[in-house]
């Protein structure tokens, strides 16, 4: 008799649990995610039941043992869970998310780059878009420097800017400019710039030949081209010369301002 009513038990139970694993619950899911969390929808695809994720990727929806759920997402892969047992006894589950990558196909503009500049300028076609091709008015000289666009900015007086008189729209600045004195002092403080820089070009590019057969010490190489450059044919002569015509200059300078040295030396 016991032993009836324990197989009768037995199976009470086991009708029991197949009752509740075929019943409807309310499953508490968290999803997991490198991106936001929140509203992430949560379909129950088989009893069509909709929710969304609160703020720390939370949310509760009711389920039963075999229904499937679909994650979706925009920054995330679409994700499909099947409820088990083991969901529908612990009543919870967790979910983690794989990062949406949208790769798009390669698409290619015009010519590609080769990274050499002279080759990709010669391979543009048509003209290059400037201030110039659009008819923009510009400064179209080489760059400047900061002093040589300090005096450009500033303007060199000339006696027609008067005439802007008579068109009503005289510009004050040049002529106020040369009244101060600021433009002398300005056209001063370039010219020593551009004839400093021409200097150093010089240094630069004679160097190695203009002192194997005079060499001349370390430190007083750059006092040498100071002393050169203060000649009044320099820039004349390093501007409009050919390079041989510019290493006898020099040549002949080294010789003066070697003669220089002695002379004070003794």
């Amino acid at each position: 008799m016991k032993r009836i009513k324990n197989i009768i038990l037995f199976v009470f139970s086991l009708f029991s649990i197949c009752v509740s694993w075929s019943q409807t619950i309310e499953i508490h899911g968290e999803i997991k995610s490198i991106d936001d969390v929140e509203n992430i929808h949560i379909i129950n695809k088989t009893s069509q039941k909709f929710t969304i994720t609160n703020a720390k990727g939370k949310f509760v929806i009711p389920v039963k043992r075999n229904d499937t759920l679909i994650v979706s997402s925009i920054q995330n892969k679409l994700e499909t869970i099947v409820i088990g047992i083991e969901h529908v006894l612990s009543k919870k589950i967790t979910i983690t998310l794989e990062e949406q990558v949208n790769e798009l196909d390669e698409v290619v503009i015009g010519k590609m780059l080769t990274g050499d500049l002279m080759t990709d300028l010669n391979a543009v076609e048509g003209r290059p878009v400037t201030s110039l091709s659009l008819g923009i008015p510009s400064y179209q000289g080489p760059r400047m420097t900061q002093n040589e666009r300090i005096l450009y900015d500033a303007g060199d007086f000339k006696p027609i800017h008067l005439l802007g008189i008579l068109a009503g729209g005289l510009n004050l600045n040049p002529i106020l400019n040369e009244i101060s004195g600021r433009t002398k002092k300005l056209k001063n403080i370039v010219k020593i710039e551009r004839n400093e820089a021409l200097m150093y070009q010089m240094k630069t590019k004679f160097s190695k030949d203009l002192f194997v057969e005079n060499p001349l010490h370390e430190d007083k190489i750059m006092d040498y081209f100071y002393f050169v450059s203060e000649d009044t044919n320099f820039t004349k002569i390093c501007n409009g010369k050919s390079d041989l015509e510019i290493l006898v200059f020099l040549k002949e300078k080294l010789t003066a301002y070697k003669l220089m040295m002695n002379s004070k030396e003794d």
